[in-house]
């Protein structure tokens, strides 16, 4: 197999896995604006404060949306967080999505397993 022929290859995958991801995050559009809607925020809350309240479909469907769409995902990442009540999570959310090379890994759902294993240790 030669470079040209690699590199194909490779650019087809992934653009398939984006745009799996992309119908993925949507579907979870939809469950996630059901469930979020019957939470209670404190509109003061911190970012850990919120993950520990925020359903793991949410963080789920905001690094689906972030592998799917790159850096694009940061306006529509902010204004969904917006629409949803959860303002704590758009500043993070906004920032991992612009760091080059982030896409693949899942910083929202480590952050929501990490207040979880480990409470009051993210603020």
């Amino acid at each position: 197999m030669d470079l040209a022929e690699f590199l194909r290859n490779f650019g087809i995958t992934l653009l398939t896995l984006m745009g799996v991801a992309l119908v993925l995050a949507l579907l979870l559009l939809a469950i996630v604006w059901r469930q979020v809607k019957r939470i209670d925020i404190p509109p003061n809350a911190t970012f850990g404060e919120t993950l520990l309240l925020t359903p793991f479909l949410v963080v789920l469907m905001i690094d689906l949306l972030d592998f799917a769409l790159d850096f694009l995902a940061a306006p529509i990442a902010w204004i969904l967080l917006d629409r949803l009540g959860l303002k704590a999570l758009r500043g993070v959310s906004v920032v991992e999505t612009l760091i080059p090379l982030t896409q693949a890994i899942p910083t929202m759902t480590i952050a929501w397993i990490w207040v979880r294993l480990f409470p009051g240790t993210i603020q």
